[in-house]
């Protein structure tokens, strides 16, 4: 399964209750870092992340439920993204490994840890909170087909910069590697208040904040670290995409506290 070179990726995949899960594996000798995304994203969005960080770490990016290379799912609830990061885990025979999530990945990925704390020995969380309400409910205006990728692009208007990545070619046209109507509904599932979550692990966690960002805000960032043990906060000059803003300050954050565990 593992590459055997760091940082070139492997596809692979496995089925959970009838759906294909897709994944990248990044290879490597070095321990596990499982890698959530965010809503809208996949896998590799981590690929500049293992490329800083394959030497010593293996990181495992799946494309979760809906996204990417997964197939859709008819629901998106906290309890099937967790579970769908643990049987991940399963597959490879991975009984423990830090684990970094972004936005929704981040909420999936303490989550895991508090649902699942045999599995999870370092928690990364990239720029959101214990208490979520967002609103993706602007990607349901994005075109479901276009004739070329470049039309694609100019009806996904300023949102398009975001979402190269994400195009695909369809036997019918352009389109996203992901359903807006499944992200609207996930995004919904996502609102709420898990300070329970939160607080229930106690391995070491990192809370990364763009100092930026409108997702997590400062005072809410200091709470969440002041009422969880062991956990620490790094605020960097970005946005909500931490990792895609500043990749190096970003990459160094998380490879040093991973380093001093």
């Amino acid at each position: 399964m593992t590459s055997a070179v760091p940082g070139e990726p492997r596809r692979a995949a496995l089925t959970v209750a009838g759906r294909l899960l897709s994944f990248l594996d990044f290879g490597g000798p070095g321990s596990p870092l499982l890698a959530l995304h965010g809503h809208f994203g996949e896998g590799r969005t981590f690929a500049r992340l293992a490329r800083e960080l394959g030497r010593s770490w293996r990181i495992i990016a799946p494309d979760q439920r809906g996204h990417g290379f997964s197939d859709r799912s008819s629901e998106f609830s906290r309890t099937g993204y967790v579970e769908d990061a643990a049987a991940v885990l399963a597959h490879l025979g991975i009984r423990g490994a830090a684990v970094l999530g972004h936005s929704l990945g981040g909420v999936n990925a303490y989550q895991l840890a508090a649902r699942f704390p045999g599995l999870v020995d370092a928690l990364i969380v990239e720029d959101i909170g214990a208490e979520v309400d967002g609103d993706v409910s602007f990607a349901l205006s994005w075109p479901h087909r276009a004739p070329t990728r470049a039309e694609l692009l100019e009806g996904l208007g300023s949102s398009a910069s975001h979402l190269r990545d994400a195009v695909r070619e369809y036997p019918d046209g352009w389109g996203l590697a992901f359903d807006p109507k499944d992200m609207d509904l996930s995004q919904r599932q996502l609102n709420g208040n898990h300070w329970a979550d939160w607080l229930a692990g106690d391995c070491p966690a990192l809370l990364v904040r763009g100092s930026r960002s409108s997702v997590l805000g400062a005072e809410h960032a200091k709470e969440m670290v002041a009422r969880r043990p062991r956990t620490r906060l790094v605020e960097l000059p970005a946005g909500h995409t931490v990792h895609e803003t500043v990749p190096e300050e970003f990459a160094a954050a998380v490879g040093g506290f991973l380093g001093s565990l």
